[in-house]
């Protein structure tokens, strides 16, 4: 028996987590709902910015307020079609290059929807079912090597395929190859560090539906459209050397959940763009595309003429400048024109909560936060 099944046998079953239906995805998290983990959002950037891993704690849950409910509602209805088509192209691609003996991993949290609607692709148009799985992978600390051999263990002789939903800057595709490196040095076996994401943006990778840096519906919200999870938590007191990373579920917040409404709202083009997903994979497979890491270039020019020390405050692309706005302490948004039509909730955000937007000619991505520094080490 080699080292995988060893490792893998004092490894317990997942217990169910999430509001996705079972057969949509198993979350290889250990619970951690009954913890209180949650920092309002200055005190939180501040234990970050001193030092504190983000992995550690996690951003308070806020119900999101009716106006911006209601400009979710209004973007999922204008980009459906387009998620479904990118989301088609990705699936396409990722049976090109690899065939069906895969198994999809999700890395948690924003790479769950993205990976629910890819196993729903290949199930509805090509009738492939293949096991999805969402882990965690922590910048600075790594992918989750338990949830890793619990997998190979269950699926042998399976590709495992990474699944996220957007890049930014191509960090966690750093950690992600960092990782799979560091897999093969200690335990020798490989692992292909190849992301599949719905938008490439970033230039950093080689598997994705576009890299138009648009408006990803599931950026607008937290747990509630990510089947009411919270974000991947690391912390040495409450994850042992054979658990999983951990999270929360958010039972309390069932009312307000859209996860799975969001799933179906962009499923429903599947049939409709699946001859255009076939064509955009095709010419991706026949031209493959080159990983550039342009964005992160934008990034530094960005870090120099602001006068930035840490680069991990600027949070490029729709997605990650969303995110600032709703869970970190922003000082200022950089957008390539004021009226990109894929920036109406960021301008949304960024007036209620009083942080200036500038415009940054000639920018690779749509937009890009930039977090107050306060001092140390972020997110």
């Amino acid at each position: 028996m080699d080292k995988q099944q060893v490792r893998a046998r004092h490894i317990a079953d997942p217990v169910p987590l999430g509001s996705y239906p079972a057969e949509d995805v198993t979350f290889l998290l250990k619970d951690l709902s009954q913890v209180k983990l949650e920092q309002p959002t200055e005190d939180r950037e501040r234990a970050i910015q001193s030092g504190v891993h983000y992995s550690e704690m996690l951003p308070v849950e806020y119900k999101p307020a009716k106006a911006y409910l209601k400009l979710y509602e209004e973007t999922l209805q204008a980009t459906a079609e387009k998620v479904a088509l990118a989301a088609g192209i990705t699936a396409e691609l990722i049976v090109k290059k690899k065939g069906t003996n895969l198994v999809l991993v999700s890395l948690a949290r924003a790479g769950t929807p993205v990976g629910i609607l890819i196993k729903r692709y290949l199930s509805q148009i090509h009738g492939i079912d293949l096991p999805h799985y969402s882990i965690s992978i922590i910048r600075g600390k790594g992918i989750d090597e338990n949830a890793i051999h619990y997998m190979l263990e269950k699926h042998p002789g399976s590709q495992l395929q990474f699944i996220d939903g957007w890049t930014g800057k191509g960090a966690i595709r750093q950690v992600l190859i960092e990782a799979c490196d560091t897999f093969a040095r200690e335990h020798q076996i490989h692992l292909q560090d190849d992301l599949a994401v719905l938008a490439d943006p970033g230039h950093c990778t080689d598997i994705f539906g576009t890299r138009e840096d648009f408006l990803i519906p599931s950026a607008c919200l937290n747990s509630t459209v990510s089947g009411l999870m919270s974000r991947t938590v690391c912390r040495d007191d409450l994850i042992g050397p054979e658990d999983f990373h951990g999270a929360k579920f958010y039972r309390e917040w069932l009312d307000e959940d859209l996860s799975n409404h969001f799933i179906h709202a962009v499923e429903a083009f599947f049939g409709q763009i699946s001859a255009a997903a076939k064509q955009g994979a095709d010419k991706l497979y026949i031209e493959p595309p080159v990983i550039t890491w342009k964005g992160l270039e934008d990034i530094r020019s960005i870090q120099t003429e602001y006068g930035i020390d840490d680069i991990n405050l600027i949070k490029p692309g729709v997605g990650e400048t969303t995110r600032v706005l709703l869970r970190r302490v922003p000082w200022k948004i950089l957008v390539d024109r004021l009226d990109n039509p894929h920036l109406t909730h960021i301008h949304l955000l960024a007036e209620d909560r009083g942080v200036p937007i500038e415009v940054y000619p000639g920018l690779t991505y749509s937009c890009c936060g930039i977090i107050k520094s306060i001092k140390g080490e972020t997110e």
